[in-house]
Parts: C-alpha cells; structure tokens; sequence
C-alpha cells in the first residue's frame, strides 16, 4: 500500500506550547499533530458549508 500523505501542520508549535506553558501544564510532542488535524476538520466543514451556500469565500460563521 501506498503511504499516506502527511498533512502540513498548521498550528505554531511554539505559541501552542507557550500558551499552554501559561497554563502551568506540560504540551506533548502528539498534541500539536492532533491540534492541527482538529482543525484541519473545523476548515473541511467551513468549507463545505460555504459550498452549500453557493459561496467562494469562508466567513466566520462557516466555522
């Protein structure tokens, strides 16, 4: 089989990290992978919704 494509993160590591640093909690190497796939989901939705509305550009209330 064929691997998957690995998807580009799109989250900055480190304000992610530092966030939760604030936060007095620790941030796993996974967690920004899942975080990024999250949203990559909230974005495929928003985009299907904007589709549905026959529209181009994603509002906020796509999201």
């Amino acid at each position: 089989m064929a691997k998957k494509a690995k998807k580009e993160v799109l989250v900055v590591s480190s304000k992610v990290k530092a966030y939760i640093r604030g936060k007095k909690m620790m941030c796993s190497a996974d967690a920004i992978g899942a975080l990024s796939d999250k949203i990559y989901g909230i974005l495929d939705a928003a985009i299907a919704r904007t589709k549905g509305n026959k529209r181009s550009t994603v509002k906020p209330q796509d999201l």
